[in-house]
């Protein structure tokens, strides 16, 4: 067997070896082993998650030969659960692989228990009655729950959990942690031993923007009663200042510098979304709280004390034209307030721990060290219950939805898949699923249609016939195409919660396979 970090090296450039443990510490259910299933679950295996129990009850039929690839000929009659766990194995050992012959519906209704005992349940190809119940069992258990279907040409994949917190968000972009309108007092003492007039050629085209930006900062702040430029005019003014300071047209620190001045104007202290964290109710903590709420109860106090307003220095720079002499000290200089920052927070961590009653070394030095590197980038992402969004959607949302063309039809097929349900659950089929009831169907869904939207409120508003007839025309089948697409959707939502790394997807994910479209819905 090839040794796990050469194995999975593409993987650890993006994740790293922490993101990676958690993956193989997981272990994950699969309801339903259609094609949307097999496909989510083939990704996670390939990324090694710990272990997967498949659970279904159908046997392999011809039909299924054409659109899942983890079932084959010799498969025809025998257990699908048994056979696309066999062939999901094959794909990598070391992930524990077992089956369960059995109809998730039955499973939900007869032993909700069995669904605590997993990190995260991935539950494919469920209609409405079955989806509110295994919500509720997970919730209870604390369990993640990601629902994912695929339904001819659609797709819809949605997250259910209580709250998910998220320390290392990875944005895309993000301000680097600078401080140029703010320097803490060792910055600007380091600035002041810098001659920006010097007359040495080789020292005036050497020394970093950082240092440039933080002294010229001061300069324009002491001739403008003590504030940085806000309007536009001035921002360009400033913009002359360094130019001005230029000793030859070459100088690549001062371009950097000007490029760079945009960095001033980043906003003091935390910003909105940080500040909804900080203010949110959990931050009063007990002995209950989760290790991430401890350190922003602990990152709360730092802001208003030691911090200043601000939260914690991530204490790195980006790289720059400068001697390298210069860069090392002014590195030195960033990484040195990091860490006095970072023990200020490791002693409130372990003060408050103490205080709720728990162990004060129960949350890692290279946790807390992690946290303060991203507490400007902290989320928190909770979901409502599935069954909230059901019964009553948030009314203007919906509203909205419903009447904007550019989210038409992924409200519309939203709409038409649950009245699919209905239909189900009254006929005992899905609409056009047997030949030569087609024009019935269309009038039977088109009326549940309108009544599920006369229910939720939104009496009058009409759905496109075309789509009506789409769906129908649909008749429940899973095409590969669509599954393919909806499975890697999931899985990588299911890699973001189990590492808590970047940040999953909030509300409800509708792909219209007709457009070529994926679109969120917060309902």
């Amino acid at each position: 067997m090839a040794e796990p970090k050469v194995k999975y090296d593409r993987q650890l450039r993006i994740w790293g070896e922490q993101g990676q443990a958690a993956l193989e510490k997981a272990s994950i259910c699969l309801l339903n082993c259609g094609p949307t299933g097999s496909e989510t679950l083939k990704n996670l295996v390939l990324g090694g998650v710990g272990s997967i129990t498949v659970v279904d009850g159908s046997k392999v039929e011809v039909g299924d030969l054409g659109n899942n690839f983890m079932v084959d000929e010799a498969s025809v009659g025998q257990s699908k659960a048994k056979c696309v766990c066999a062939f999901l194995q094959e794909l990598n050992d070391a992930v524990k692989a077992k089956f369960i012959e059995e109809h998730p519906k039955e499973l939900i209704e007869t032993n909700p228990s069995f669904f605590s005992q997993f990190t995260l349940v991935i539950a494919t190809q469920l209609v409405e009655d079955s989806m509110v119940k295994l919500d509720r069992i997970c919730r209870e258990a604390n369990v993640i729950l990601l629902f994912a279907r695929s339904y001819g040409l659609m797709g819809l994949v949605r997250i259910s959990v209580k709250e998910h917190t998220v320390i290392e968000s990875k944005p895309d972009h993000f301000l680097d942690d600078l401080r140029l309108n703010n320097p803490w007092p060792e910055l600007r003492r380091f600035a002041e031993t810098i001659d920006l007039n010097t007359a040495d050629a080789v020292v005036h085209k050497h020394t970093p923007y950082i240092i440039i930006l933080v002294k010229l900062a001061e300069e324009w702040a002491n001739t403008h009663g003590g504030n940085l430029p806000s309007t536009r005019e001035e921002k360009r003014q400033l913009k002359d200042l360094i130019k001005s300071k230029m000793i030859t047209a070459d100088e690549e620190n001062y371009k950097e510098a000007v490029e760079a001045s945009y960095k001033l104007f980043s906003p003091q202290g935390t910003g909105p979304n940080l500040q909804k964290i900080i203010d949110d109710s959990c931050t009063e903590v007990d002995s209950s709280s989760s290790d991430f709420w401890v350190m922003v109860a602990a990152l709360k106090e730092f802001i208003a004390n030691e911090g200043g307003g601000e939260t914690p220095l991530e204490g790195s720079i980006p790289d720059m034209t400068s001697s390298t002499e210069l860069y090392i000290n002014l590195q030195k200089t960033y990484q040195a307030k990091a860490e006095a920052d970072f023990l200020v927070m490791e002693q409130k961590v372990r003060n408050l721990l103490k205080k709720i009653g728990r162990d004060p070394a129960s949350i890692s030095k290279a946790n807390i060290k992690s946290f303060c590197k991203n507490a400007r980038k902290l989320a928190v992402c909770r979901y409502r219950l599935i069954e909230d969004e059901f019964n009553s959607p948030v009314q203007p949302e919906l509203q909205k939805y419903l009447t904007d063309e550019d989210y038409g039809t992924a409200v519309g097929l939203y709409i038409l898949l649950r009245a699919a349900d209905r239909f189900a659950a009254n006929y005992n089929k899905f609409p056009g699923q047997f030949d030569g009831e087609m024009d019935e169907d269309i009038s039977r869904l088109k009326t549940t249609a309108v009544g599920l939207l006369n229910d939720l409120g939104c009496n009058g508003s009409a759905l496109s016939e075309d789509l009506i007839n789409e769906l129908c025309r649909y008749g429940a089948s899973e095409l590969h195409a669509v599954a393919a697409f909806v499975g890697g959707v999931a899985s990588q939502e299911v890699i973001k919660l189990i590492t808590r790394q970047f940040i999953p997807m909030s509300g409800t994910f509708i792909f219209n396979g007709i457009d070529h479209k994926s679109q969120l819905l917060l309902l």
